[in-house]
């Protein structure tokens, strides 16, 4: 771990898609740090660039049709983009694991569940009994009748039990970052609780740190300690959840907040953001938000707004935005 405490430093991250000349943008100078023991939420609509900004972290954006335009990506001190293949074969599925939503895609059809997750020990712990090890982990992620679970075949599970299946898969190789990306989409509102419940629950066992990647805020408030709200390829809000949730400074974060629905509101009109993510190859000038935003000015329009961070009070802690006029 680096000496300043981050398991994980993100500085000044670019990965840009198509050609150097004319580049579409889709992470585009992101800054964030994950303690060790943490769980550091990155929010946003589909299209900010979460995703990509996840498979970034393992150095697994495909080439040549992406490209790191700039930045580092400081994994235990180390930077993931200098690494050598064999460093990165280490670091992936080893050291950083991934939980991707929908599991029924991202489980191989044709090979029975217990293979597939016994083949994660198999590559990263040599020295384990893998039989054993599967049974226990699948133990821990709560499927039942282990002996019996491992010889089924994806579709032979249900949705929530695919989704156990992939974290344990995950936790096979007791990693130090689990990135969760968007881990309960495919799932109905009682197995997301129960998911949710599930990786608390591990983290304060295993003592991993989690990146949750996910467009909910609800999903936030339960989970994480930090959050950094993405859009159009920049982190727009950051700071800690609590403070975040409850006192927003970009209008783009009150407009998720708005949107996440509540008892208190039924029989009413949902609210929503106007428009869309704009694509990355053809963002607008200046702050990426006007042309949503409720409180935009001419001021939006011309130059994008640089960081600002709030100091610390006794009822607030540090808070960064990116807006000229925050709530």
């Amino acid at each position: 771990m680096s000496n300043d405490g981050n398991l994980l430093q993100v500085n000044d991250l670019k990965v840009w898609f198509g050609s150097p000349k004319d580049p579409i943008r889709a992470v585009d100078g992101i800054t964030f740090s994950v303690h060790e023991g943490m769980t550091v939420a990155l929010v946003g609509e589909s299209g900010c660039g979460k995703s990509v900004t996840a498979m970034s972290l393992a150095k697994l954006v495909p080439s040549p049709a992406g490209f790191y335009a700039g930045g580092e990506i400081l994994f235990d001190g180390r930077d993931v983009l200098k690494m050598t293949d064999k460093q990165l074969t280490e670091v992936r599925g080893g050291s950083i694991s991934y939980v991707f939503q929908e599991p029924g895609s991202a489980l191989n059809p044709v090979f029975r569940i217990g293979y597939q997750i016994g083949e994660a020990v198999k590559l990263h712990r040599r020295d384990a009994d893998t039989h054993a090890e599967t049974v226990k982990l699948m133990s821990m992620v709560g499927l039942p009748d282990p002996e019996t679970r491992m010889k089924a075949y994806p579709h032979e599970l249900s949705g929530g039990m695919q989704q156990r299946a992939m974290i344990a898969m995950a936790l096979a190789c007791r990693p130090k970052l689990l990135v969760a990306d968007e881990p309960t989409t495919a799932l109905d509102v009682t197995i997301q609780a129960q998911i949710l419940e599930l990786l608390k629950s591990l983290q304060a066992d295993l003592g991993m740190a989690v990146l949750l990647i996910t467009h909910n805020l609800g999903l936030v408030a339960d989970i994480a300690h930090f959050v950094n709200v993405m859009y159009a390829g920049r982190i727009v809000e950051s700071g800690d959840v609590e403070d975040v949730l409850m006192r927003p400074a970009h209008p783009y974060t009150r407009g998720l907040l708005d949107a996440v629905p509540r008892l208190e509101n039924e029989g009413k009109k949902m609210k929503g953001i106007d428009g869309s993510v704009p694509h990355p190859g053809r963002l607008p000038q200046g702050c990426k938000f006007w042309p949503r935003c409720p409180k935009a000015q001419e001021a939006c329009r011309g130059e994008e707004p640089g960081i600002t961070t709030t100091d610390a009070t006794e009822k607030r802690k540090p808070h960064s935005f990116r807006c000229y006029f925050p709530l």
